[in-house]
């Protein structure tokens, strides 16, 4: 009797282990691939974006700035309302812009021109369907406090959390640019980037694995991830990407991970329809 009960308990403890790991396949699963148009899609137009990464089954793109999409805050009304409907009618989650926008200089008038900039950008996205704007810390400048810059670009970010919370936007702060991608000054922003509107873009930079390590760092900000997040080449090596990933399904992160590549192809959809096929394999040990 006692060893009957014993096999029914370890069977029932198999099926409890069994479905941890489903649930945690399922939290994997909910992640998507999509692009971002930085290299692989900076000389395609609108209707070409969308057929590419339909024929690639890569189903999101964020739109970077100053690309062959032309799609610029002068568009006109009609116009924006036009690259919404191309988007609406296709397989194609438009998930925003990718700005240029920064908030790191000491000049009053150069930090308002970006923070105009990315106000009007927020408005774009909102206007073409997307549900929000890249944006970068940048740098330090020399003689100019580090904290005092980290205060400024956190107050800029709480700045545009409020616009974009009137347009149902989100602003994303790309982890980026010499000292200031480094982890803990990403944090240092967000501490004072309080704005539930303001999240972490995730760039998968080399600096990720400086310091106390790759988990430990992620954990300084995984708490304010946004809807996107920048990988590159999942066979380049060099990077962790199946770990992000194992980290990511923990928390049930459910966004998208869109691809930042620079290497260069005779053809760029074959490339990505490669990395789609990488991601399923990966997303599959989970």
């Amino acid at each position: 009797m006692t060893k009957r009960r014993d096999f029914i308990r370890s069977m029932a403890f198999g099926a409890f282990v069994l479905g941890k790991e489903d649930l945690l396949f399922s939290k994997a699963s909910r992640m998507r691939v999509g692009l971002v148009t930085y290299q692989w899609g900076k000389d395609w137009d609108v209707p070409t974006i969308i057929r590419n990464c339909e024929k690639s089954r890569v189903l999101g793109v964020e739109l970077r700035t100053q690309h062959k999409h032309g799609v610029e805050p002068s568009l006109n009304a009609a116009q924006r309302q036009e690259v919404k409907k191309r988007f609406a009618d296709s397989k194609v989650t438009l998930l925003g812009y990718g700005s240029n926008a920064e908030f790191d200089s000491p000049d009053p008038a150069v930090l308002k021109k970006n923070i105009d900039e990315a106000k009007a950008l927020l408005q774009l996205s909102h206007d073409i369907g997307g549900s929000g704007v890249k944006v970068k810390p940048n740098k330090f400048h020399k003689d100019v406090p580090r904290e005092q810059t980290l205060e400024q670009i956190g107050n800029a970010l709480n700045e545009l959390g409020r616009f974009a919370d009137g347009l149902n936007q989100q602003v994303r702060l790309e982890v980026h640019g010499p000292g200031t991608q480094e982890l803990p000054n990403i944090k240092a922003i967000m501490d004072v980037a309080d704005h539930p509107r303001v999240a972490v873009c995730w760039n998968c930079n080399p600096t990720d694995l400086e310091g106390n390590g790759f988990e430990y760092n992620f954990n300084l900000v995984n708490n304010r991830l946004g809807d996107t997040i920048h990988i590159h080449e999942m066979n380049a090596g060099g990077y962790p990407c199946e770990q992000l990933v194992k980290l990511l399904a923990r928390q049930q992160y459910s966004g998208w991970l869109l691809l930042e590549c620079v290497s260069e192809h005779d053809d760029n959809v074959k490339a990505m329809k490669e990395q789609r096929i990488l991601w399923e394999k990966l997303i599959a040990r989970y």
